[in-house]
């Protein structure tokens, strides 16, 4: 998730964003919440790669099914 996200006080106030941009994770949660398509969030933040997108998905799936019930 390291190689994902960033967290950096000089980057959106220390906000996660992806690694190597300024566009934030809760674009990308925002983006689904609202209905939107993982292609479109990519043509909006053309910065942001499809690889970091769903390795972001991929790794919040798996933290989220590792979680005790």
């Amino acid at each position: 998730m390291k190689s994902l996200v960033t967290r950096d006080p000089e980057i959106l106030g220390g906000e996660p964003v992806f690694t190597g941009t300024r566009v934030p994770i809760k674009a990308l949660t925002d983006y689904l919440e609202g209905g939107e398509s993982l292609d479109t969030f990519l043509d909006h933040f053309p910065s942001v790669t499809r690889k970091q997108a769903v390795g972001f998905l991929e790794a919040a799936r798996k933290h989220l099914s590792a979680m005790p019930t």
